[in-house]
């Protein structure tokens, strides 16, 4: 499993994992207690896969910042949440050095361990690390001529004046 069936839930505690999409929405299922909930589409739902970390160089996906916690936890635990703002910010500072302090905020850290250390506990953190990049072919690509776009109406009309 990656990041991209993982969900977090506004208003809802812990993760979930996505397990059937329906006409009003979808079913997913917590990884805490397993059980399932439909979810409306209504619900603010984020995908792990989609969350970037602010970094002073732009933005870091967050699949990378597990994979630097799970790399230097050994894919054991990381500290916990709960710890004081200051070391939750060396923690990270660890981590990622060129976060951006100032637009990740201490509440944001503490939400990226909490979900590290849910994905660790079930077992999921094994599957963050990155495949083996296989070297790709390249098709040649042949020279397309490029073409002219249809003219508007504006257009056509300056031609006719």
């Amino acid at each position: 499993m990656n990041l991209t069936k993982i969900l977090a839930i506004s208003g809802k505690p812990g993760l979930y994992e996505l397990k059937v999409q329906t006409r009003t929405g979808f079913v997913a299922e917590s990884l805490i207690d397993g059980k399932k909930i439909t979810v409306n589409l209504k619900s603010n739902v984020s995908l792990l896969s989609e969350i970037s970390i602010y970094t002073y160089e732009g933005e870091k996906p967050l699949t990378e910042v597990m994979q630097q916690i799970a790399v230097k936890e050994n894919k054991g635990q990381a500290i916990s949440h709960k710890e004081d703002n200051a070391t939750l910010s060396a923690y990270f500072k660890q981590i990622l050095p060129d976060y951006d302090e100032e637009r990740v905020y201490p509440s944001d850290i503490k939400k990226v361990l909490s979900w590290y250390n849910t994905l660790q506990a079930k077992g999921l953190v094994t599957d963050l690390a990155p495949a083996a990049e296989e070297p790709k072919e390249e098709a040649p690509v042949a020279a397309e001529k490029p073409k002219k776009a249809p003219a508007t109406k504006k257009a056509k009309a300056k031609k006719e004046e």
